[in-house]
């Protein structure tokens, strides 16, 4: 009788454990995630996006326009509401995706 008794303890205690690691590495897989750009840390935790200097990016975007004035100020109002600008002057809008849905009322790109 003691060593089925013992038999059964030892058994629930590999059970325990084995639940305990599947969890741990569940945790480690589901959790956190860091991509290859580094912008974003958590899935499931709530993250603030990151500042950045929407007038400095945005003097870098408008540098080669003819109308630098209305291209900074439209950057400046893309670069609030997404919190990134896309590299260069023209272009690679893909690294910016929420830059590049924004529209104007007559549906054309907001964001220069």
């Amino acid at each position: 009788m003691k060593l089925f008794s013992v038999f059964i303890i030892s058994i629930l205690l590999l059970q325990a454990f084995a639940e305990a690691s599947l969890v741990i590495s569940n945790a480690k897989h589901s959790l956190t995630s860091v991509d290859e750009s580094r912008d974003e840390v958590a899935l499931h935790k709530k993250s603030h996006p990151r500042k950045i200097n929407c007038s400095y990016a945005c003097s870098r975007r408008c540098r080669k326009a003819s109308r630098k004035n209305v291209c900074s100020r439209a950057c400046k109002t893309c670069c609030k509401r997404c919190h990134c600008v896309p590299p260069g002057t023209y272009g690679n809008k893909n690294m910016c995706p929420c830059y590049a849905s924004l529209k104007t009322h007559g549906h054309k790109p907001k964001c220069p």
